[in-house]
């Protein structure tokens, strides 16, 4: 189920999601997940919202990343994620976007249930 969720401190709604996704994720506020995205881009020379330097932020707080099969690319959603996972944290993504699915409610700032899954960061 798709729940509203900008922690956008000015409320702006911008190409943030890599920091939304990250602040849900890890539970800190929006500041502190720019901050982390940002420095970890600084050091490995690539930008806050680059897949690399998401991955990077997840993988120093316990997640693992999965890829979906490339047999059918867009049959499965992160509506239906959501739906088969009704427990845990989860940074799902399609490549050029990302969100968070915490206990069965993707929390985004659109309704991007029907966006395909491309790749899956979990927590063990």
């Amino acid at each position: 189920m798709w729940k509203y969720h900008n922690p956008n401190p000015k409320g702006k709604l911008v190409g943030d999601c890599a920091v939304r996704a990250v602040s849900a994720a890890l539970g800190v506020d929006w500041e502190t997940a720019y901050v982390m995205l940002a420095v970890n881009g600084f050091a490995m020379g690539d930008l806050q919202n680059s897949n690399s330097v998401i991955g990077s932020v997840l993988r120093q707080h316990g997640f693992y990343r999965f890829n979906l099969s490339e047999a059918c690319p867009d049959c499965y959603t992160f509506g239906d994620f959501a739906r088969d996972n009704p427990r845990g944290v989860f940074v799902v993504g399609t490549g050029t976007h990302v969100a968070t699915i915490i206990d069965g409610n993707l929390m985004d700032v659109w309704d991007s249930s029907g966006e395909p899954v491309a790749f899956v960061w979990y927590k063990k």
